[in-house]
């Protein structure tokens, strides 16, 4: 179109010239102060020009004062040019060439500015995204290839059982048995998965500081329990080798037994025998009913004989009177407490006349009846001096277990059990006086 002389096509103008601007507005200031000069490089310029032979600066200072000058170049053989009006037949060479200004806004440069500033900046950010991305990368590889390397190291060490020493039995107990590692298995991760299902959530038994435990069964029916390290517990393979390390050297008849472990990628297991009785937790904290308040010693210092308080807790009849009536609690609380079980326990079956129950049928003999009456006698002597009505009167826990393992074989006559209501004071209190918030209940006598 433009070789056949169609020139309707072309670029225009979005933004007029400040000069103009103010010059339609009727401003004195009509000298294009706020506009500027685009440079194209290698051109050629336009048709007709106006030309003068003043220098390079001399032209633009020229053009910048003539409100009607669009564009000017400058050629060192013909001098200055300038334009006016709309520029014809312009073409960008490859080479050579004359450097035509073309005059702008200065909002229009601005924006040239602007973006070539983001072009520049989104480059940079670029070029140190990628760079930290590969340095992270390199680091990860690098920390990998380390534990692959610590983790090979640990299998052999496992393998070969050089990593730990029997322990003596002065160390650990008559009742342990020193284990090397060599004699413990090596599990790998795809059999603890097929034995647990792929950690089936259903065959969880519990979660503790280390990870989850799962409930599974090997190849040869036996039944584990394996503990699998979580990454959020914060441990990591020195305190997994230390846990091999010290269940390894201690097994004891009454601790659950170390099977083997698992050391795989980033996978670091325990494969621990399998507890169908469940764990000592669900023993103490779920049975029902709970029993008065057994433990209840334990809120105040080892250095205190006794303590106050002025919120009674538990189930009356089974708590000590001067913890009921007067919130003091001590060890003895306690001992009241259990000689409250045990003579219930006993004088219910007695009453039954089926006190033989209490003796386990597999050990009972058919001519010792006087023998086994000896001993509910000596439990009911006993469960009288727990529930005597001043706690200096009663014994201590451990007298007790020594009385019912018959090593104590000398009984005090118990004194009169705690079922009045009249005040308490022992003999080491008769000047003391204590206010608590507390309610006065009756007591029956069982």
């Amino acid at each position: 179109e433009w070789s056949r002389g169609n020139w309707s096509s072309g670029c225009f103008r979005t933004t007029p010239l400040q000069c103009q601007r103010d010059k339609n507005n009727g401003s004195e200031a009509g000298q294009g102060d706020n506009d500027g000069f685009l440079k194209l490089k290698t051109m050629k310029v336009p048709v007709f020009p106006n030309r003068s032979s003043i220098n390079n600066g001399e032209c633009k200072d020229q053009c910048m004062k003539n409100c009607s000058c669009v564009a000017y170049a400058y050629d060192a053989g013909i001098g200055c040019m300038f334009w006016s009006g709309d520029l014809i037949d312009m073409q960008k060479f490859s080479t050579h060439g004359v450097d035509l200004y073309i005059r702008l806004p200065s909002s229009e440069l601005d924006k040239g500015k602007s973006t070539k500033v983001i072009v520049i900046t989104a480059v940079i950010v670029g070029i140190v995204t990628i760079t930290i991305i590969m340095l992270f990368l390199w680091c990860w590889m690098a920390k990998r290839r380390g534990r692959k390397q610590k983790h090979k190291q640990i299998r052999l060490q496992l393998n070969k059982g050089n990593a730990m020493t029997k322990f003596s039995s002065e160390n650990v107990g008559e009742n342990s048995i020193g284990v090397k590692l060599q004699q413990l298995r090596l599990f790998n991760f795809e059999e603890l998965a097929i034995a647990t299902s792929n950690f089936d959530h259903a065959k969880k038994l519990g979660q503790g500081g280390f990870g989850p435990v799962y409930r599974g069964i090997l190849s040869d029916e036996k039944e584990i329990a394996v503990k699998r390290l979580s990454k959020a517990s914060g441990q990591g393979l020195e305190e997994f080798m230390n846990e091999v390390e010290v269940i390894s050297k201690i097994q004891h008849r009454n601790l659950v037994k170390l099977f083997g472990c698992c050391v795989e990628a980033e996978e670091k297991m325990l494969v621990y025998e399998y507890m169908p009785n469940k764990s000592l937790d669900t023993f103490v904290f779920e049975l029902n009913p709970k029993i008065a308040d057994f433990g209840m010693a334990r809120i105040f210092g080892g250095d205190e004989n006794q303590a106050n308080t002025k919120r009674v807790v538990g189930t009356y009849g089974y708590m000590s009177p001067e913890y009921a009536i007067q919130g003091r609690f001590s060890e003895k609380s306690d001992v009241f407490s259990f000689g409250v079980l045990l003579l219930e326990i006993v004088w219910k079956l007695w009453n039954e006349g089926n006190i033989w129950s209490l003796v386990d049928k597999v050990v009972l003999e058919p001519k010792s009846n006087l023998k086994n009456e000896k001993e509910i006698r000596r439990c009911i002597h006993i469960g009288l001096l727990c529930v005597q009505e001043y706690a200096n009167d009663r014994p201590t826990m451990s007298t007790v277990v020594s009385m019912l393992n018959s090593e104590i074989s000398n009984f005090t006559t118990p004194k009169q059990p705690a079922f009045t209501q009249t005040p308490l004071i022992t003999h080491d209190d008769q000047n003391r006086d204590s206010v608590n918030d507390v309610t006065l209940t009756d007591f029956d006598g069982r």
